[in-house]
């Protein structure tokens, strides 16, 4: 019996030799990887949780800026259609004044004119006159005569154009 306790005995020693060298040479290295790993592992998820808030923030932050650039495409779209219409209304204006001034330069051409024919009818009127006047006297008239008929048919014109 004695051979089973010394038996025993051993074995109780070599398992214990045995563990603690596997747990020198085994158990901590390998609960030390593990417990890296598992650092490693939290630490890959608290960085993805922090990229992840701020590529939400980015997010946020680019559809803030997105509606604020179509706000200001539209403030710029106004802007020019005002600015189209204030020009077009000037164009037209300013073709109106055109228009205008032709216009009045051309009333102005056509009253010289007809108060220049008005001038020379006078005149081929009143020698005409004369004409009729000196067969009718069968006289030489003299420029004074002339003259005076001139004058005398001009107030009769005259007296008509304001009495007509």
């Amino acid at each position: 019996m004695l051979d089973f306790s010394v038996t025993f005995i051993i074995t109780i020693v070599n398992i214990t030799i045995l563990f603690l060298i596997l747990r020198k040479i085994l158990f901590k290295p390998v609960t030390k990887f593990m417990a890296d790993r598992t650092k490693r592992v939290q630490d890959s998820l608290e960085h993805a949780n922090q990229d992840k808030i701020t590529a939400q923030q980015l997010l946020m932050e680019y559809q803030g800026k997105l509606k604020n650039a179509e706000a200001d495409a539209e403030d710029i779209r106004k802007a020019a259609h005002r600015q189209a219409k204030t020009e077009a209304a000037q164009i037209i204006a300013e073709g109106k004044m055109a228009a205008d001034a032709l216009i009045a330069a051309g009333r102005k051409q056509l009253d010289s004119e007809r108060e220049s024919m008005h001038a020379c009818f006078k005149l081929e009127a009143a020698a005409l006159v004369m004409a009729a006047s000196a067969r009718l006297v069968q006289r030489e008239i003299t420029g004074d005569d002339n003259r005076r008929f001139a004058n005398m048919l001009l107030e009769e014109l005259a007296a008509q154009k304001g009495n007509g």
